[in-house]
């Protein structure tokens, strides 16, 4: 029997609208994957208008992606590579069930999908590459996957997508990062652009409220020596934004002690986490025994310690502590490492701090090396 002609396909609208708003967003979401019909259905404009799941129903995931390959080059479309078969779906985790999901992206006009990032209102940003269009002509896109609604970011060029980092906050607030120079987007329809001024390429540059924080590393070529920047983004005139030295003279041995850190996004808007090998001394040398997550609080300006990674798990990333990626928000921070061949997560969601693994990543293999934490939402576009 056609599925567009069966007995359930023939119920009337308000039925359909009766059953699905007693489900959970997770059900929802597995719904749409079940047909054509189903997903047509339940990202209509009148089911968004009938049902909108409040924000405190968020479904929380951990979204991976594949490396960022350049394709300014134009593949035959009737043999994609293996990264353009793949950048069509998002795939994410759900610790809460501990199974991993499928998003289809095959509603955005673009080839070459990259997602990079998203906000807390569900939405999804990624570079996009279409057919028809010079690389200088590459767009960033927000997109609702579970509602399959999209808007086109104001044209960047090409030497932003392959050089910039992606911040983006709460307020559905862009920012497109360089060593050099920084773009800031609120929705004016338009870019505000400002200078870096930063004394070397930003790491793992998070945005928290109207700031942005950065490491970076003002060592020399034989020793690092990682400090923490912040710059102010509460006001619009480009003239005022200016990196500034984030220090107190406690700090010293927090920065010494860690060895390539990380920021992380904190579980609040005064929060930020820094993650990185806990070394055995203070010499630059020194190994590393495990890998270390330590929290700063805004307000005071104080570290703590939040959790060490147990010493079976980091057997797995010792070897490549220049190279594992880390991501997360609050309470969850992911490690993904070639030589693990998993993915590793630190999660404070209940009642005391757990280390696991997430086995069966999609594509892991094939080079999944960087993730973005998914809050899913049935919510419009704003």
């Amino acid at each position: 029997m056609d599925a567009a002609t069966a007995p359930i396909c023939l119920l009337p609208e308000d039925t359909f609208f009766q059953i699905f708003s007693s489900l959970s967003l997770r059900q929802i979401i597995v719904c749409q994957s079940v047909s054509k019909f189903f997903r047509h259905l339940l990202t209509s404009p009148s089911f968004l208008r009938y049902l909108l799941i409040p924000a405190a129903s968020q479904l929380r995931l951990v979204a991976v992606r594949p490396p960022h390959h350049h394709h300014h080059h134009r593949q035959s479309s009737c043999h994609p590579s293996p990264s353009q078969q793949s950048s069509s779906v998002l795939h994410a985790f759900d610790p809460s069930e501990g199974r991993w999901l499928r998003f289809s992206l095959d509603f955005l006009p673009f080839r070459y999908l990259h997602p990079i990032a998203a906000s807390s209102f569900g939405l999804v940003y990624l570079w996009g590459d279409s057919i028809d269009s010079p690389p200088s002509r590459r767009s960033l896109i927000a997109c609702n996957p579970l509602t399959r609604q999209f808007k086109i970011l104001p044209n960047l060029g090409s030497a932003w997508s392959l050089h910039g980092s992606v911040l983006v906050d709460s307020e559905n607030r862009v920012m497109v990062l360089t060593e050099l120079a920084a773009l800031y987007y609120t929705g004016s329809n338009q870019w505000l652009k400002f200078s870096s001024n930063l004394p070397s390429k930003p790491r793992s540059p998070v945005m928290v409220s109207d700031s942005v924080y950065a490491l970076c590393d003002i060592g020399s070529p034989w020793r690092s020596q990682w400090m923490l920047f912040s710059c102010s983004l509460g006001t619009s005139h480009s003239s005022t934004h200016h990196w500034v030295r984030r220090e107190k003279e406690e700090w010293g041995e927090a920065f010494d002690i860690l060895k390539r850190p990380r920021l992380v996004k904190g579980s609040s808007e005064n929060q930020i986490l820094m993650v990185g090998g806990l070394k055995s001394s203070f010499s630059p040398s020194a190994p590393c025994s495990t890998i270390v997550i330590l929290r700063l609080d805004l307000g005071t300006l104080e570290w703590d310690e939040l959790g060490k990674m147990p010493l079976e798990m980091f057997r797995c990333f010792s070897e490549e502590l220049s190279k594992f990626k880390v991501f997360g928000r609050g309470n969850r921070v992911c490690f993904l490492g070639k030589r693990a061949g998993r993915l590793a997560m630190w999660d404070c969601c209940g009642s005391k701090p757990e280390w696991r693994w997430i086995d069966w990543a999609p594509g892991l293999g094939d080079g999944f090396c960087r993730g973005f934490m998914l809050d899913a939402a049935l919510t419009r576009f704003p």
